[in-house]
């Protein structure tokens, strides 16, 4: 999911990414959909998130202030030879240099197609806003790197019931409550981008489930039947085709 910032201000770039960290829990939890790993239910809403980051290319982002340190990372790690190619960076959310654009890797696979066009609205609104307000001469909150990881835990354990840290001053809240006052203020910049209907459907996901709850509903329905599970996915994806 590839979304545009401001170039060629290139040193707009890592502003909006450091500061859309603050919104990863919001994004995961919305999105996850991995619970289950070798047919047991692992108790997380994304074991995809915390596996992945295993590789040592993968995982969150570090949080460079201009776009020139983003280069001299890139260069120190293509003459040490942990990289081969830029793409061999697979961040949570990295900049694309070619594209001029953001990608968001936090998701986890979705199947619903409402879902999905929520979700790209959702982070649409969010790196618009972001760099709009950077552009006006904004500083933009930023959270510290251990804050952001522990994010990053609580909404791959817990879901839409995570209870995630906000600032950097450590305040806490529930993510869907956050998420409800934070849908309201990107309701103006969903209006500018021609998405509001795909924006208010973000608050659907919470009320109906998010795709590891339904995985969870099915497999109790059926008594842990991972067949009917995968099934139901199907479904979701084969209705979204048409």
């Amino acid at each position: 999911m590839h979304v545009h910032v401001g170039l060629p201000e290139r040193d707009r770039v890592m502003p909006v990414l450091s500061a859309l960290l603050n919104h990863y829990p919001h994004l995961q939890a919305l999105s996850a959909s991995s619970p289950i790993w070798a047919g047991i239910d692992t108790g997380y809403a994304s074991n995809r998130a915390l596996m992945f980051q295993q590789l040592p290319t993968a995982g969150l982002p570090f949080q460079f202030e201009t776009w020139s340190e983003f280069e001299a990372f890139t260069h120190d790690q293509l003459k040490t030879g942990v990289i081969d190619e830029l793409n061999e960076i697979r961040w949570d959310v990295r900049p694309a240099p070619r594209l001029g654009t953001l990608e968001n890797r936090i998701c986890d696979g979705v199947s619903d197609f409402t879902d999905m066009a929520a979700l790209v609205a959702l982070m649409h609104c969010l790196v618009v806003d972001l760099d709009t307000r950077l552009a006006a001469g904004e500083t933009l909150p930023t959270m510290p790197p251990w804050h952001v990881q522990e994010n990053k835990w609580r909404a791959a354990r817990y879901g839409l019931d995570a209870i995630v840290i906000l600032d950097a001053e450590s305040n806490e809240r529930l993510v869907t409550d956050d998420l409800a006052d934070l849908l309201e203020r990107l309701v103006p910049v969903a209006d500018r981008l021609g998405c509001s209907d795909e924006l208010a459907l973000v608050a659907d996901i919470p009320s109906r489930g998010a795709s590891y709850q339904r995985q969870r509903a099915v497999a109790e329905r059926t008594g842990g039947d991972l067949v009917a599970v995968v099934d139901s996915v199907v479904r979701e994806l084969r209705a979204g085709l048409g």
